[in-house]
């Protein structure tokens, strides 16, 4: 079993940053296995960041450069920095992970930016 739990959304102005954070428990010991998604009213949930199998990070189109996704092995913990916030930015944001075939999510964290 896999346990993540999200933490860091809010409300913030156009312009704003914030950091979302995913503690990770349980049966992962590859942190690169763990992304971010996002789910906003109406639409389908869109992947927004992740790691490749080398450790690289890669980014849905509409937030490179703007996002940055990080992780602190030590405490188990996957990063995400947003800055430049845009009201098409809320949504609620999980942390996922994918492990032996299963998939794992957290809670969500509803990130609304106001303009």
């Amino acid at each position: 079993q896999v346990q993540l739990v999200e933490s860091g959304g809010g409300l913030v102005q156009a312009g704003g940053s914030l950091r979302l954070s995913c503690a990770a428990s349980g049966s992962i010991n590859n942190l690169n296995a763990v992304d971010w998604y996002r789910q906003a009213p109406g639409q389908q949930r869109e992947l927004v960041a992740g790691f490749t199998r080398s450790g690289s990070t890669n980014y849905a189109d509409d937030v490179k450069g703007r996002f940055t996704i990080s992780r602190d092995n030590a405490k188990s913990t996957v990063f995400l920095q947003m800055t430049s916030l845009k009201p098409e930015d809320t949504a609620v944001y999980y942390c996922h992970a994918l492990i032996s075939y299963f998939n794992y999510w957290g809670q969500g964290t509803q990130v609304t930016v106001s303009s």
